[in-house]
């Protein structure tokens, strides 16, 4: 017999294609086959058939169809006979099949052998069982047994393993045989943005270029007729690598050079001004400090002037002018020294950013700002790197930023002229003034055509009159011009004339220089609901807006009012549904809605509603066993936990701005609301002194609304905080407390975290004891409030524990009981993380080749959630175990492979352990050997 389920349902015997049936019937085997030789319970069977509403007469109805299936694969079976294909078991059946009989299992077996082959071979082997599937799993059963989760699974099974097989291609060569079978796949889930990237990437490689380009627009306008959205950033980055042939490059100089180019190389400038204008001498000037040997020394240039002067338009082009001479990348950051709010950006927080920028994970950032300024300076050193500081307050916030080592280029915008720089580091002064005439001629002309400009000299004489020479102003009439083309421009400058009107931070008693004229009458011809919503946007905190939280300030749609707000240059769309607007604007609106009806409270109590409830619906994927409150409103469904860590990761530094917003502004239930949720994901992706910020705030307002419940959870949070920052004697009566909150409360699923959080302070200062007794209460209150997900953290805990202590049988017991507590809960960081364990108290038994079995399961979930830095460390235990089993040309495949992502993650520690693991590959494992020895004396396996 043979069998197909990835695909159509399928059975032969011999030659002789057999019918499977009706459509149920059909379905039934379908489930059979999923399940792989696996046993199929009745429950699943129903439950699969007829989802929640079954017939009465279901079980018989299943019986019935396994006594047909039997009777048609084994034809002369007497009555009541169980074959030798179909067999009871396990309060269910099961199917009998291997890779000879059944498409899954020769799939399975397939990618088995390319994980273990040499890249070549390996790509070969990934296309000839991508090559198995013949069509979407299960075809030709009812479309709602189909939707069922088996059946998605193997799909999404398909999907990791094309990916897998395509990364390998892209990285090794061998992508034209893989290349059928990625688009096959490709062509089945045309809204996976992950597969489509790679497909690009596959077309461009095999020199499709053009088809290439095609592919990521067609993906691109499906994504916004289907889903309303924009490519991804993944999706993004392989057009762009198309584009500028990346791939190209990169193949070239890894054959001439014998390796890849792994080093980060930062390209955050912001986007050059198209229509840039003037600015002739000023430009010069700025390139002439470039010339002969200055680059022997760091070159500092501070940039002054006013408000919308045009600094940073100046400094963004001549940066570009000159980013070829920086080969090591370009940083960019905008200090925000002259906010609205008084917000000035603190010198460690654009540290982080640009530590981060280069590589550092977040949780290898140092706490201390002076020690980040050491790693900062140590990363530059011998690198040619151009820094853009935008906006500085002064001098002060600036000289943390500056690298010590010759090579850099540092220019600076600051209103303010930074005397103190000027005289301790050297800067290179450069104050602008207004635009002369001339060039505010030439930058209207660049903006609305030379002939429109031509035609009315003397309009555009009053015009340019009227803005002052002010950069800003000047592109904000020009705005309303082009978009009113049947305009004359002698209105534009009439109806400047009739405006009075003066911005007061502006005030200098010359009417050149006052720009609310500008504003003012920009501001009166939008429409009423764009209008409303650019006096709100004011109240946001920043740095920027994303489309949603817009409309929550609003309390309506606002896609119409962004467009006719960004037409007007009085928004800049800087990212896709992302917002800024200039600090003068956004003065402007700031006195505007001071002065409006508008409802201001209503309106921030939206908007934080919005924080929170996207907050805890992020929350509910990333973490989805932690106990979260109830907010008494309704949370969005995000898609998985990647999309939830994607979320977290672009609006964090607008969340720890909400957050303060929250508690400045008495919405005391917020604060704390939102610090419960952001805990897990600042935790874990290394933002400490983040979470320790926003607990604290979080914590205060809790005791200012006397909330008991709120008390025990965010003095924990802090605990845990604190902890990872050292903080021990902040952390210690945190906990404390938060243990009796929970215990005078009778919150059980709360003690348990609580509990939990206790173990794992105690197994950080070595007192491991303790830490079993505390871990095994929490893991009691986990099991007594029904809580499997809490379960499994804490047998993995206990595993880890009892693996310090050198327990490693009784450890891998936990872990193994932490995989079947997991096991439906759709947990993949989680699952990714006992696995690993397994796989290392398995490889220090001894068990080489099942230890290196569970690391690749752990592999696979970790790059399908894009966990880079977990995935570094299952690849060095698996090379580990690789190695101890005596394949070394498989652990050195796993180490180089670490070795590359630890490379672009600027971890040098981890990289040199791990260049001297393959420095030693040959040489006897001592260590593994002694450890051997050791178990053997003590009667261990």
């Amino acid at each position: 017999m043979r069998f197909a389920v990835l695909g159509p349902v399928r059975l032969w015997r011999g030659d002789v294609e057999l019918n499977s049936g009706a459509p149920q019937q059909r379905a039934l085997l379908a489930l059979l086959l999923a399940y792989a030789g696996r046993p199929v319970s009745l429950d699943e069977m129903v439950d699969v058939l007829w989802g929640q509403d079954p017939p009465s007469s279901s079980v018989n109805v299943v019986h019935r169809y396994v006594g047909n299936l039997r009777r048609l694969l084994e034809p002369g079976l007497p009555p009541r006979a169980e074959g030798g294909w179909l067999l009871r078991g396990a309060g269910g059946y099961r199917l009998k099949a291997d890779a000879g009989t059944l498409d899954l299992l020769r799939f399975r077996h397939l990618v088995e052998q390319a994980r273990s082959a040499a890249p070549a071979e390996a790509v070969e082997q990934y296309a000839e069982a991508l090559a198995v599937w013949q069509g979407e799993a299960a075809a030709g059963i009812p479309a709602e047994v189909r939707s069922r989760p088996v059946f998605a699974a193997l799909e999404q099974e398909r999907i990791a393993v094309a990916l897998e097989a395509a990364d390998v291609a892209l990285e090794h060569g061998g992508m034209a045989g893989l290349l059928p079978a990625l688009r096959a796949a490709a062509t089945r889930h045309p809204l996976d943005e992950r597969l489509q990237a790679r497909l690009v990437l596959a077309l461009a490689t095999t020199g499709r270029q053009a088809e290439a380009l095609d592919t990521w627009q067609a993906v691109r306008d499906e994504l916004a007729e289907e889903l309303g959205i924009e490519p991804g950033q993944e999706l993004r980055a392989a057009q762009q690598r198309v584009l500028t042939e990346t791939a190209t490059d990169k193949a070239d100089e890894a054959d001439e050079t014998g390796e890849a180019d792994t080093v980060v190389r930062p390209a955050q400038l912001p986007a050059d001004l198209a229509v840039f204008a003037g600015r002739r001498a000023d430009l010069a000037k700025a390139l002439a400090l470039l010339d002969g040997d200055a680059l022997r020394t760091v070159v500092i240039s501070a940039i002054g002037g006013m408000a919308g002067v045009g600094k940073t338009t100046l400094a963004v082009h001549w940066a570009h002018r000159v980013a070829h001479r920086f080969p090591d990348g370009q940083l960019y950051v905008n200090l925000r020294g002259f906010d609205r709010l008084g917000s000035a950006m603190d010198p460690g927080e654009a540290l982080r950013s640009f530590l981060e920028a280069l590589g550092v994970p977040p949780h290898r950032i140092p706490v201390a700002v002076d020690v980040q300024v050491g790693l900062y300076r140590s990363l530059l050193a011998k690198r040619r790197v151009l820094i853009l500081l935008d906006n500085a307050r002064d001098a002060e916030q600036v000289r943390p930023l500056l690298p010590s080592s010759p090579g850099c280029l540092v220019l600076i915008t600051s209103r303010d002229r930074l005397p103190g720089l000027l005289a301790t580091e050297g800067a290179l002064p450069m104050t602008l003034d207004l635009f002369p005439a001339e060039d505010a001629r030439e930058s209207l002309a660049r903006r609305l055509g030379e002939e429109r400009v031509a035609r009315e000299p003397r309009a555009v004489d009053e015009i340019v009159e009227r803005c002052g020479g002010l950069p800003l102003a000047l592109a904000v009439v020009a705005a309303r011009a082009a978009a009113n083309p049947a305009f004359p421009l002698s209105a534009i400058a009439a109806e400047l004339r009739e405006t009075p009107a003066t911005l007061d931070a502006f005030a200098d008693g010359d009417p050149a220089v006052d720009v609310r004229a500008v504003f003012s009458w920009s501001y009166r011809s939008l429409s009423a609901a764009a209008a409303r919503l650019f006096r709100l946007l004011a109240l946001h905190p920043g740095p920027d807006v994303s489309a949603g939280a817009a409309a929550a300030l609003a309390g309506e749609p606002v896609r119409r009012a962004l467009n006719e707000l960004t037409r007007a240059s009085l928004l800049t769309e800087h990212a896709p549904g992302r917002y800024v607007a200039h600090d003068l604007l956004r003065a402007y609106a700031t006195e505007l809605v001071k002065d409006s009806e508008d409802d201001r409270d209503a309106a921030v109590e939206r908007l934080l509603d919005h924080y929170t409830q996207q907050a805890h619906g992020a929350c509910r994927k990333f973490a989805p066993f932690w106990v979260r409150p109830e907010l008494g409103r309704p949370v969005p469904e995000f898609e998985d936990d990647r999309e939830a860590l994607a979320w977290f990761t672009a609006e964090h530094p607008v969340l720890m701005s909400v957050v303060e917003l929250a508690a400045q502004g008495g919405f005391d239930t917020h604060a704390w609301q939102l610090a419960w949720a952001l805990e897990r994901f600042l935790d874990q992706q290394g933002h400490w002194r983040d979470c320790a910020t926003v607990q604290r705030l979080g914590l205060a307002a809790a005791q200012r609304l006397g909330h008991r419940a709120a008390q025990a959870h965010l003095h924990r949070a802090l605990a845990r905080a604190s902890a990872r920052l050292g903080d021990y004697h902040v952390a210690w009566p945190g906990i404390r407390r938060s243990l009796e909150l929970h215990e005078e409360l009778g919150d059980l699923s709360g003690l348990a975290t609580a509990h939990r959080s206790h173990a794992w302070l105690l197994d950080q200062v070595g007192r491991y004891e303790e830490s079993i007794q505390q871990a095994e209460r929490a893991l009691a209150l986990y099991a007594a409030t029904g809580n499997p997900a809490g379960e499994a953290s804490m047998l993995h805990a206990l595993a880890w524990t009892h693996i310090r202590l050198d327990q490693d049988c009784r450890a891998a017991t936990y872990l193994q009981d932490a995989l079947i507590k997991l096991n439906g809960l759709s947990n993949r960081y989680g699952d990714a993380g006992v696995l690993d364990g397994l796989g290392y108290a398995l490889h220090r038994m001894g068990e080489y080749d099942r230890a290196i079995v569970y690391y690749r399961h752990a592999l696979t979930l970790y790059r399908d959630v894009g966990d880079r830095y977990n995935e570094i460390g299952t690849l060095r235990h698996l090379g580990d175990s690789h190695r101890a089993a005596g394949d070394h040309d498989a652990a050195r495949s796993s180490w180089q492979r670490a070795l590359d992502l630890v490379d672009e993650v600027v971890d040098p520690a981890t990289a040199d352990e791990i260049r001297d693991k393959l420095l030693h590959l040959d040489l006897p494992d001592l260590v593994g050997a002694e450890r051997r020895v050791r178990r053997s004396c003590r009667g261990g396996p």
